[in-house]
């Protein structure tokens, strides 16, 4: 006859099992509550150039609306492939400085200004934009000395006013640049057209999107490559499907000198630039 021994567990370490179970589900419904604030509402980006002078800067940190133009595949992270198009999809406004996907690489975050819609025509002509034949306004402002990464510039600064009446700054280093004299552009359909407000600091839709020619299918932009002979083969955007879009950039929250870094905490301060904090864009 044999007596089976029965074990008690303790009940501290019941209690810290139970209790490391509760952290879990605390921190995992946290994730699943930001993730889906990032998805459906709100995601931040950090500037990683200066394409976008004097409008954002290398080390602003914004903040982007997801909802502006409804929700694609990009609108979750890693861009799963679980649907083509666009929910509730909303048409951007020109002008809108927009976060989207490059066409040749979907795990690469850009950032322009939409100057061309589908159907337009866009030319650059001496550094001035042209749609549809007619050229862009814009009105000088003070030069600023700019440091491009080679030496430090007096670049040109100019208020334009686009078709809609919306004005913005854009920089301008001469009218002779490489993309200062373009062909002309006509925007594909369900396809958007981008520049950089740093005018010749942008690899944008002035440039080959470096996408094959034999690739065909939803969310595909058809490139004229007869306009590459005007500014040569580098590879930029080209033109953008309206399903790359990721959302409208809204505010600059915060904002640090490139020389800001994450393991020097002195740096947090003595490079912030409060200055750019809470800066609505338009």
């Amino acid at each position: 006859m044999t007596e089976t021994a029965e074990t008690e567990v303790p009940e501290e370490k019941t209690g810290a099992v139970k209790e490391f179970i509760e952290i879990v589900k605390t921190v995992a419904y946290a994730l699943g509550i930001a993730l889906v604030l990032r998805v459906l509402l709100f995601q931040p980006f950090t500037i990683p150039s200066a394409s976008m002078e004097p409008n954002l800067y290398q080390g602003d940190y914004i903040i982007v609306s997801k909802f502006s133009y409804g929700w694609s595949k990009h609108s979750i992270p890693f861009s799963p492939p679980l649907f083509d198009g666009r929910i509730l999809g909303k048409a951007p406004r020109r002008g809108d400085i927009v976060v989207f996907k490059l066409p040749r690489d979907p795990h690469v975050d850009y950032i322009k200004r939409l100057i061309g819609l589908p159907g337009d025509k866009v030319q650059v002509r001496g550094g001035v934009v042209y749609i549809n034949g007619k050229i862009l306004p814009r009105k000088e402002m003070p030069s600023a000395l700019v440091d491009t990464g080679y030496g430090t510039i007096r670049a040109g600064r100019f208020e334009e006013t686009n078709p809609e009446g919306r004005k913005y700054l854009t920089q301008d280093y001469g009218p002779d640049g490489e993309s200062d004299n373009t062909g002309v552009y006509t925007v594909p359909e369900g396809c958007y057209f981008f520049m950089g407000d740093n005018r010749d600091n942008s690899l944008d839709s002035r440039f080959n999107p470096g996408v094959s020619p034999f690739k065909t299918g939803p969310g595909v932009c058809k490139w004229d490559y007869a306009n590459d002979q005007y500014i040569g083969m580098q590879e930029g955007v080209g033109f953008v499907p309206a399903e790359n879009l990721v959302g409208r950039a809204q505010l600059i929250l915060l904002s640090w000198n490139a020389d800001a870094h994450l393991f020097k905490p002195w740096t947090w301060f003595m490079d912030a630039r409060p200055s750019r904090f809470f800066r609505v864009l338009k």
